[in-house]
């Protein structure tokens, strides 16, 4: 049975519930501004003696949080080396501590000097084969002889899309890792796109890997940046009920491509079809990944880590992520449907029909422009450097995380909602409303190096407002370790700095750049496309 055919029988379709229940107000994706910045503080991890992780993805799957790592490093008291792990999983508090989360695989393994007992994750033992999300036997084969030398390294890089409420998948990145490459630009080499499926029993969260590679390492790195589910093409209504299309948003060297597939079809890469931005259509035609012709990007621009997904406060898609700056800063955009692409009779000004969309139009991600740049917020940088990694985490503060048509058809529509999380420090009551507070997480360094690098994730939180005129507002100072609130709506100075400027209905930019790792600096694009790569103690940005 193939991946897609098994996630057939977990839909239950609500018919035209969802695209008649949604809420449409008065132009709410125009108007978005900032009230509050609170920085949170450290993600806390009291399983483990002392971890050292980047990443932190996440997904609300089967009533739980879901937390996903990169490399992660356990350590003993002293700093020594426990275990190391290519990628872990761990499960927010269940007593809604928005700090701390639940790791599993965790196993004491000794003793310090001073008879305190010490805990790790270990790869093989714990967690399955190799790290979490599970190596096929080559993999594991060839890290086992290489130790120390080189590896195949599987990282998360992008947070589960839900495909139901009790399961959700992902394209993860497979890169081969030569730790002393005769040829420095081939440190890292991009193997591929690899599908994993998520679930969590109530022994914690199990991958899966589907097949070897998806998405072959020549090629945009698709669904490394994002990965939306939504309705079939309103081109094709044909292909309606209950099929379902898959969105798959990747960083190429000079910007974002988008890629479409059935659902159905998603282990099948020729079955793939990819956004034009010139002609508006899909083609059989996938798009060069070292492109540098802005007309030919779906969205010009620097990208590493990001989120895109649909806010039912703004009623409209937002995309957060984190530039090649290597600046420690969040940027939002949000797709404006009063700015729509080509002359399409259902994708109008303002939406839809012009009724607005709802969670599974992903189909509007090419039918409408995303707005400018902005910053959202400039996170405090540890003392060893640069912050990355930048995610936001919509499943917190938001009891409309999941779309309508993943609840099971016996689920009465009024009860289509999940739980609540992120209570102990904002009550449902006090939020004003689903997706008005948004939590970010971040990787910061610790400590800096090749060798001895600490990293830990942090998080805040970000209130957003509304204004009364037609701009997107920021506050015109931002949080730092010392201040952690900020307040206010001011709008934004509207500089090269801080706003790209439209070309036509199309938003077109192609920053210079350049990457940053262990202190030197090289030409970005002779590197990989994908999203972020980050090694343990060694950071790459691409």
């Amino acid at each position: 049975m193939s991946f897609g055919s098994q996630f057939r029988t977990l839909w239950r379709v609500v018919g035209l519930v969802a695209s008649a229940t949604a809420p449409v107000t008065s132009e709410p994706w125009t108007q978005i501004s900032i009230k509050h910045i609170t920085l949170l503080g450290q993600q806390l991890t009291p399983d483990v003696t002392n971890v050292s992780r980047d990443g932190g993805y996440s997904a609300l799957i089967n009533d739980n949080i879901v937390w996903l790592y990169d490399d992660t490093e356990c350590m003993g008291y002293a700093g020594n080396q426990l275990s190391f792990v290519s990628n872990t999983a761990a499960v927010a508090d269940a007593n809604q501590n928005i700090f701390t989360v639940k790791d599993f695989g965790v196993v004491m393994v000794g003793s310090d000097n001073y008879g305190r007992k010490e805990y790790a994750i270990l790869a093989n033992d714990t967690v399955g084969t190799g790290g979490w999300i599970p190596f096929q036997p080559d993999e594991l084969q060839f890290n086992n002889k290489m130790k120390g030398q080189e590896r195949v390294a599987i990282w998360p890089g992008t947070s589960p899309t839900p495909i139901s409420t009790m399961q959700a998948f992902m394209y993860a990145p497979l890169v081969y890792v030569d730790y002393q490459p005769q040829d420095p630009s081939k440190e890292y080499q991009a193997r591929g796109m690899t599908l994993v499926t998520i679930t969590v029993p109530n022994s914690g969260p199990i991958a899966a890997r589907e097949g070897d590679l998806i998405i072959p390492g020549t090629q945009v790195a698709f669904g490394g940046f994002a990965t939306l589910l939504g309705f079939t093409s309103t081109a094709d209504p044909s292909r309606g009920g209950d099929k379902r299309d898959v969105y798959l948003l990747g960083a190429a060297g000079n910007g974002l491509q988008v890629a479409r597939v059935d659902l159905d079809n998603v282990e099948t890469y020729t079955a793939y079809s990819y956004f034009d931005p010139q002609s508006l259509e899909f083609s059989e035609t996938s798009p060069d990944p070292n492109i540098s012709d802005y007309k030919q990007i779906y969205l010009p621009g620097t990208f590493t880590s990001g989120s895109v997904f649909y806010s039912p406060y703004f009623s409209t898609f937002l995309m957060i992520y984190l530039n090649r700056m290597a600046d420690s800063t969040f940027y939002i955009r949000f797709l404006d449907l009063n700015q729509p692409l080509g002359n399409n009779p259902v994708w109008i000004q303002g939406g839809k029909e012009g009724e607005g969309i709802v969670q599974e139009d992903a189909e509007a991600l090419v039918k409408y422009a995303w707005s400018p740049q902005q910053t959202l917020y400039s996170s405090p940088p540890g003392k060893g450097g640069f912050n990355y990694a930048g995610t936001a985490h919509p499943e917190y503060f938001n009891r409309q995380y999941f779309a309508e048509s993943l609840y099971p058809d016996s689920t009465p529509s009024d009860q289509r909602l999940n739980a609540w999380y992120g209570s102990n420090i904002l009550s449902e009551d006090d939020a004003g409303g689903d997706g008005r507070h948004l939590l970010l997480s971040w990787t910061s360094q610790k400590q800096g190096g090749s060798d001895n690098g600490i990293y830990e994730i942090w998080l805040a939180k970000v209130e957003f407002d509304i204004t009364s005129d037609n701009t997107t507002g920021v506050p015109s100072s931002v949080p730092s370790a010392s201040a952690a609130t900020t307040s206010g709506s001011q709008q934004p100075s509207k500089t090269p700095g801080n706003m790209i400027p439209n070309s036509g209905s199309r938003i077109s930019m192609v920053f210079g750049h350049h990457e940053l790792r262990d202190g030197c600096i090289f030409d970005i694009l002779q590197h990989l496309s994908l999203s972020v790569i980050v090694v343990m103690g060694s950071t790459l940005l691409l």
